[in-house]
């Protein structure tokens, strides 16, 4: 069982330096937007890019999921038309979607409430849409075949093209946002030019209507929840630039975005997880080994937020190329992050919980549990809000993952009964509870000295052992595995 766990801790790991490195670098960037745009600017950059998410799944409709799914049971020449069906289909589509987006641009810039002065960045946006999705289904034929290291090595030389692009319009040329988004085109392009070798040697230049039927079938299920999904994401962005305005906008996701160190890992996860439970489905003990990876899983997660919570306002006054992380500017927004990270930690959950989910082919539940995340995300920001500004908003954002791990947990017990150690995972959840209310508790009354900060991370993990949620003699398995395989 442990060896199947190294494995995917070993995908995870290739996966993750690749994430891990391309965003760090990205976050690179950080520094440069929240001290040389105004917060108000930066809210205007975050207001599009919260669209953009929402229409690459529109760009997409659950093709890359249905691909996934085909594409790992396929066999000999079939994989052949498993990659030509849908990336053909895809290609076709994403050229109507761009023509419609481009004649209806003006309306559209009108319903994002978007200052006239920049309504040119959606041609930028269009090229964006365009090359990303054209890239997906061949970024998932790589890890479906675990070329780890070709899918790393496009994803952090587009970072390093964004980010070089990034410094030279900005700190050279002083160009606006535009910078961002030049930058951004120029990216995808390149890594859809490096992927087309793998297509080229891929694609037969035919679509398989059978094969797309059920392709679709599989899919457009997906759509909803993908939409839901992705609402629970942004929904929050329109309606704190609505309720208050870009400049307020632009604190909380400044803030937002820091929950980036506890994403990146939850990301990293579920690159190697979703290929490693398809792949392990079937063995006899499978059961067996999800519920140790939530276990290990959710050790590492309640690890990282403690570390982050107590630290942030540290990490953040670090400079970064003479500035500092965060920029004076955005530095009210900090108590909103431990929720935030805390709101991602359940997003790990609900990532972990789709192992039934896919294996049983229920996808259909899927738009019914993102739904009602949506939901509760629009109420609660609606509610909380006007009540508690942008703590509301990071509050609203915490509920609708809770919702949504909870909801797909449910669902996936029904038909892929998991015995998790829930001794050990509510062992955690006390603990986070117990942190948190500390946290707010102490920064509520300007109490939390570094010194405290210490003694209540040191005390968190300790209490991991001393609970007997880390079981020495599972530690020391672990550890001597990953030697061993580090020898070899």
């Amino acid at each position: 069982m442990f060896k199947k766990i190294l494995e995917l801790s070993k995908d995870t790991a290739v996966y993750g330096v690749s994430t891990m490195l391309g965003r760090f670098l990205s976050f690179l960037l950080f520094p440069i937007y929240t001290n040389v745009f105004d917060p108000s600017e930066y809210g205007i950059y975050t207001l599009i890019y919260a669209y953009l998410a929402f229409l690459n799944v529109v760009y997409v409709y659950g093709m890359d999921a249905a691909f996934m799914k085909y594409t790992s049971l396929a066999e000999g020449e079939e994989k052949k038309d498993t990659f030509s069906t849908p990336f053909l289909f895809v290609a076709v589509t994403s050229i109507l979607f761009s023509l419609i987006f481009y004649i209806s641009r003006s309306p559209i810039s009108v319903s994002m409430n978007l200052d006239s002065q920049y309504s040119y960045l959606l041609l930028y946006v269009i090229g964006i849409l365009f090359f990303d999705t054209l890239g997906i289904i061949p970024f998932n034929s790589l890890r479906l075949e675990r070329k780890t290291k070709k899918f790393a090595f496009i994803k952090v030389v587009n970072i390093i093209i964004n980010l070089g692009l990034n410094l030279i319009l900005i700190l050279k040329y002083h160009y606006g946002i535009e910078a961002i988004f030049i930058s951004n085109l120029v990216a995808s392009i390149f890594s859809f030019a490096a992927l087309l070798p793998e297509i080229l040697k891929k694609l037969n230049f035919h679509i398989d209507i059978g094969i797309l039927k059920k392709m679709m079938k599989f899919g457009i299920p997906y759509l909803p929840a993908a939409f839901a999904s992705i609402i629970v994401q942004i929904i929050d962005v329109p309606i704190v630039e609505r309720l208050t305005n870009t400049a307020t906008l632009g604190i909380y996701r400044a803030n937002y975005k820091l929950g980036i160190f506890m994403m990146l890992f939850v990301q990293m996860f579920a690159f190697a997880w979703q290929p490693f439970f398809l792949e392990n489905a079937k063995e006899k003990d499978a059961k067996e080994i999800f519920a140790k990876v939530l276990t290990i899983f959710f050790i590492i997660l309640s690890s990282i937020w403690i570390f982050l919570s107590l630290f942030i306002d540290d990490i953040v006054t670090i400079k970064v190329m003479g500035r500092t992380i965060l920029g004076e500017q955005f530095l009210s927004g900090l108590p909103i992050v431990p929720i935030i990270l805390l709101a991602y930690l359940f997003n790990g959950l609900y990532m972990n919980f789709i192992a039934g989910i896919y294996i049983e082919e229920k996808t259909s539940y899927f738009p019914l549990i993102t739904g009602l995340g949506a939901l509760v995300n629009v109420v609660v920001n609606l509610t909380l809000i006007p009540q508690l500004g942008i703590m509301g908003a990071a509050w609203a954002t915490l509920a609708s993952y809770v919702v949504m791990a909870g909801g797909l947990f449910i669902v996936s017990q029904r038909f892929y009964r998991i015995d998790y150690e829930y001794k050990k995972i509510a062992k955690i959840f006390a603990l986070i509870f117990i942190s948190g209310v500390a946290y707010y508790y102490l920064i509520s009354n300007d109490l939390l000295t570094i010194g405290i900060k210490i003694i209540i991370f040191v005390g968190f993990i300790s209490a991991l052992f001393i609970l007997n949620v880390v079981e020495k003699e599972e530690f020391i398995k672990v550890l001597s595995l990953f030697k061993r395989k580090s020898n070899s």
